[in-house]
């Protein structure tokens, strides 16, 4: 169509030229420049199909950009240009198709150019240029791990919302990790204002991890949308793990998974048993003042700690105890924390560092729910079912994909030192 109007144009101009040449004044006509350049466009209109449309002033930016070939067209290749985030896509096996892969950035204008074929396999170009809506609400999220820091194996990554979020599955989508060695995880809601990931088994050693979360353009409630992205990288170090019996009196300490130190113990007393669990090290204070019970009566304390790992929010360490040596590894005496003794919690407060896991069995007392880093608490399907997607996330080098469960390979995480044990929480 375009060659045969195009042909006529220019035969229609020369037979003017010819007719001004038996004229003593010429007569010069000038062909309409824009039915000529919009004529190219509307014959890739034909084949070539851009999602949002030329001129909106309102896409919504959870539904990306979609280029879609028609009519025996094909895509060749498809262009972003926009002062915001940079866009990548994909493009189908069969070349019908193009979609972003994150969503675009709110209150932001975008051009998009396709090129591709016709059905008779000529070049032809599209192109659309709009606006993605300005929300009139905002969610804003931040991460726990900071900047370049070192946690233990069992870290979750933690995120935080400034308000509810109901489209779960869609914030889950937008979420990725790089990490310099596989890892099969999953995330977990814990409410609707927390998501974490944790992996099926603790972290392995020494991995690299980075974090994406493509938040800016998600509607994360019915029109609440992110507008900002967020991205972290931290370390995973060595491996320290700590097992503590209540009823052996004794804490066994793993470092890279080889038993390096049996320290005997006390922990809490038939009064104030240390809670059943697998918890992580939280913080860590050197001295640390611990007040508890009631004045005048044989509960109330205020002793100035030495060499404190906190696991649990409500008050629970792993501390230096002289005034108990005499008791440890035969007697359980405390008001609830891992007495050690004062050499013994020197070595392990020096190598502590938050995400460390810290197991305590055998106790007549079930763990709480989210006093602490719980997140160990479940076996891996409960962990699964936390999930909005209920979808496994396989990471590694090249990035992170979700993928069903059911395709995993069998999980070979061993307890203490690979993984948690099934139930860890619940009473003895």
């Amino acid at each position: 169509m375009t060659r045969r109007l195009a042909a006529a144009a220019l035969a229609a101009a020369t037979g003017l030229l010819a007719a001004g040449c038996q004229v003593s004044t010429p007569v010069a006509t000038q062909l309409n420049p824009t039915a000529v350049a919009g004529m190219p466009a509307q014959a890739a209109a034909k084949y070539l199909k851009i999602a949002p449309a030329p001129g909106t002033t309102d896409a919504n930016p959870s539904n990306g950009i979609t280029v879609s070939a028609r009519n025996g067209g094909t895509i060749t290749d498809v262009t972003v240009k926009t002062s915001g985030d940079a866009v990548a896509g994909a493009l189908s096996g069969g070349k019908t198709t193009w979609h972003s892969k994150w969503t675009l950035n709110t209150g932001q204008s975008y051009t998009v150019t396709a090129t591709g074929t016709d059905s008779q396999g000529h070049p032809i170009t599209a192109t659309s240029s709009f606006r993605t809506l300005t929300p009139q609400a905002a969610f804003h999220t931040v991460i726990f791990e900071g900047a370049g820091a070192t946690y233990g194996v069992g870290m979750p990554i933690m995120l935080l919302f400034d308000r509810p979020i109901t489209n779960k599955a869609a914030v889950e989508r937008a979420l990725q990790l790089t990490t310099s060695k596989p890892v099969v995880g999953a995330w977990y809601w814990d409410g609707d204002q927390q998501a974490d990931f944790r992996p099926r088994d603790y972290w392995p050693a020494d991995t690299t991890v980075s974090f994406e979360g493509h938040l800016n353009g998600v509607e994360g409630a019915a029109g609440v949308y992110g507008t900002h992205n967020l991205t972290q990288t931290f370390t995973i170090g060595r491996s320290l793990i700590a097992v503590a019996s209540t009823s052996a009196h004794h804490t066994l300490i793993y470092l890279d998974g080889k038993l390096t130190y049996d320290w005997p113990i006390s922990t809490g007393r038939e009064k104030m048993p240390t809670p059943n669990g697998t918890y992580l090290a939280v913080e860590k204070k050197n001295p640390v003042r611990m007040v508890g019970g009631k004045k005048g009566t044989p509960d109330y304390y205020n002793e100035l700690v030495n060499y404190a790992v906190r696991f649990t929010f409500s008050g629970d360490y792993y501390h230096s105890a002289p005034w108990s040596v005499v008791a440890q590894g035969t007697t359980n005496v405390s008001h609830g924390c891992v007495n050690l003794p004062p050499d013994a919690a020197k070595i392990y407060y020096q190598m502590s560092i938050p995400g460390d896991p810290i197991t305590i069995t055998n106790s007549p007392k079930a763990g709480n729910w989210d006093d602490g880093w719980t997140e160990w608490f479940l076996d891996w399907n409960q962990y699964l079912g936390g999930s909005a997607t209920h979808l496994a996330v396989e990471a590694g080098p090249g990035g992170s994909t979700f993928i069903k469960p059911s395709s995993l390979p069998t999980d070979t995480g061993s307890v203490p030192v690979g993984t948690s044990a099934t139930g860890n929480f619940l009473a003895s």
